[in-house]
């Protein structure tokens, strides 16, 4: 098996299971942003990209994704950097993935830039009820 750019991260299984599960369900990650993003209301969701991280890792997640995906410019692509750049840059937020929706959009809500960033992919989680650990192997 290959060994990915970002095996080296605590959160290189998470990774792994948001791009397949793109690559599955775009559908569900189109969905996902729009629910994510009206939950969290709209001055919470755009505060995401005033992180200072958030730049700096979106250029080189782009266009990583480019190169896997035909999705450039769809709702679903957004989600998947958004989950990815929050689990490059924290290492402690793999477990939202699997959290409860209703719990992650109050954790949002207080600003957490984890629980916005990782909103989407909860939603497709729970759209899809497909991660497990065992699901993790791509």
């Amino acid at each position: 098996m290959t060994q990915t750019a970002w095996a080296h991260l605590p959160n290189a299984k998470h990774i792994d299971w948001v791009l397949a599960s793109l690559k599955a369900n775009p559908e569900k990650w189109e969905a996902a942003r729009t629910a994510a993003r009206d939950a969290a209301g709209m001055a919470t969701w755009n505060a995401r990209c005033g992180k200072p991280w958030y730049m700096a890792y979106f250029a080189t997640i782009n266009a990583a994704c480019d190169a896997t995906f035909d999705t450039g410019g769809s709702a679903a692509y957004f989600s998947v950097i958004d989950a990815i750049l929050a689990l490059m840059a924290y290492d402690d937020c793999g477990y939202m993935i699997e959290s409860e929706i209703g719990e992650l959009k109050i954790i949002a809500a207080f600003g957490d830039p984890r629980a916005i960033l990782l909103l989407p992919a909860c939603i497709a989680f729970n759209e899809t009820k497909v991660l497990t650990t065992d699901s993790f192997a791509v």
